[in-house]
């Protein structure tokens, strides 16, 4: 019998981000692991149009929750939805909803942040430093509460070579970053943001040290873990590989490369790709739980959940990798897919990655043009190329992360609780995983089916065309200018016009002699 699955039956557990990718796949293991457990509640943003219980209806609706239905029918009627926006003081919650959360919860998991890199600081600060402020608030009003996980990210503290599971303190205390938001206006705060964030490349990993650091000095008495995932990609295992329903992290390069819109990325081959199974983050995450409420440990403990200290794999190989699946199972055409979109980030990229990208996106939609149909390559390539750069500082470097605490907590479970809650890395095979992501990509993400695959094959050998097509006139003219500029360039050229001469004469006069 595994004591985890047994400690969250009867419990009431309350989960920030429920609606995002990380909620989901969490939800979906507590219900399938402990269908007995209480209840659910979620905080949910009210959106126009839809009640909260279509929103728990629209998210049951997902391929995700299959095996959940089989082992837990009533699984709707144990997910609670709180209307609640983070952007709020006490986030809006209604009186009475609030008094149910304080009176009845035994668990939280805060999952709730802005991933955006490129968002403004203000509103970064208030989704993953303010709200995490207010909900610890909250937290300590709970007398049932057993334990509070906070998952943050390994990226948190990447300004650093190698990283410990400690909470680093920052520059600027929290607490005045807080109030400032509250007074100073726009201009004022896009000025001094790059003196905040200093040597992190952005608002998300800044904003997200800045909670952590929230964690640490106001959690009083609670029971308090830290998780901190890297890059978050789709399922290895649970309930079935390559479950993956967003953007980020890999998923839109393998989009772009899959459907031929991306041919290059400028990366460090050898950079280790710290990239970590979303099953594997909620494994470690509910076995945190139990080892938090359970033990209560005499301070905050840090988890790292990271793949590359234990089980590398770097961006070369990861690239070939993906490319080798896409030779089996290419993409449908891009322009189909209106949902099939990138994340958008107001980042400047190299000159010639956007010059040789953008090119044949704009011949491409010539070509649509023409055969009657609306041109989306150029706007998809130039929110593409924006998400590149975005992702430069991350695919260019490796870190080290520790992870005594990671493996301690393995060691403390028994070999059903490390069964069912597996969370040991080393046990992946690259090869497998990547390909079932890409798969999951193309089923889960885009919904498109498997039948397309010739007429896939088709478009992206068009693609490739008109991108080596592209890149040939562009050599061209580069270097009949060059030869117009510079004599060494002619002379160059003469000799290499001379050599192909005499190489055909002698071809020719060979043939003759034969014949």
């Amino acid at each position: 019998m595994s004591m985890i699955a047994a400690f969250y039956g009867g419990k009431s557990i309350l989960i920030t981000g429920a609606t995002g990718f990380l909620g989901k796949v969490l939800m979906e293991k507590l219900f399938r692991t402990s269908p007995d457990l209480k209840v659910i509640y979620i905080l949910v943003r009210p959106k126009e149009g839809q009640t909260l219980q279509q929103r728990v209806i629209q998210i049951l609706d997902s391929k995700l929750f299959e095996k959940v239905k089989e082992v837990c029918p009533n699984v709707h009627e144990k997910i609670r939805p709180i209307s609640a926006d983070l952007n709020q003081n006490d986030f809006a919650i209604s009186k009475e909803d609030l008094q149910e959360l304080l009176s009845h919860t035994n668990i939280v998991f805060h999952c709730a942040a802005t991933v955006r890199f490129d968002d403004h600081l203000r509103h970064a600060v208030q989704l993953n430093v303010t709200a995490t402020q207010q909900l610890l608030l909250m937290a300590s009003q709970m007398p049932k509460l057993e334990a509070f996980i906070h998952i943050s990210t390994a990226f948190s503290n990447c300004n650093l070579k190698h990283i410990d599971e400690v909470v680093y303190p920052c520059p600027v205390e929290p607490k005045k970053i807080i109030d400032s938001m509250e007074w100073l206006d726009d201009a004022i705060i896009d000025e001094i943001t790059p003196k905040l964030i200093g040597d992190r490349p952005n608002t998300y990993t800044y904003t997200k040290a800045l909670g952590e650091v929230v964690v640490q000095q106001e959690g009083g008495n609670l029971n308090i873990a830290i998780v901190r995932p890297s890059i978050m990609g789709a399922t290895w295992q649970e309930p079935f590989p390559g479950w993956v329903d967003n953007l980020n992290g890999p998923s839109g390069l393998i989009i772009a490369a899959g459907k031929g819109f991306l041919r290059s990325i400028r990366a460090t081959p050898m950079a280790v790709a710290d990239l970590i199974p979303a099953d594997t983050v909620v494994n470690l995450t509910l076995a945190v739980g139990w080892y938090t409420a359970v033990h209560r440990p005499k301070s905050t403990l840090v988890y790292h959940c990271t793949s590359g200290n234990l089980n590398p794999c770097n961006w070369g190989k990861m690239g070939l990798q993906v490319l080798a699946t896409f030779e089996k199972i290419p993409f449908e055409r891009a322009f189909r897919r209106p949902n099939a979109d990138f994340t958008t980030n107001n980042i400047t990229t190299h000159y010639w990655n956007a010059v040789s990208h953008r090119a044949p996106a704009i011949i491409y939609d010539f070509y649509l043009r023409l055969t009657g149909r609306k041109p989306r390559m150029t706007k998809l390539m130039n929110r593409l190329l924006r998400t590149l750069s975005m992702l430069e500082y991350f695919i260019n470097r490796s870190w080290e992360w520790s992870t005594y605490n990671t493996e301690m907590l393995m060691s403390e479970l028994s070999p059903e609780d490390q069964r069912v809650f597996n969370f040991d890395i080393r046990q992946l095979n690259w090869l497998e995983y990547i390909e079932n992501y890409v798969l999951g990509v193309k089923k889960y993400l885009l919904k498109e089916d498997m039948a397309g695959i010739p007429e896939a094959k088709q478009h992206l050998k068009r693609l490739r065309n008109i991108h080596y097509l592209f890149n040939t006139a562009l050599f061209l003219i580069a270097w009949r200018l060059l030869i117009a500029r510079s004599q060494v360039a002619r002379n160059v050229w003469f000799f290499i016009v001379s050599f192909c001469y005499k190489f055909l004469s002698y071809f020719r006069a060979s043939s003759t002699l034969k014949v």
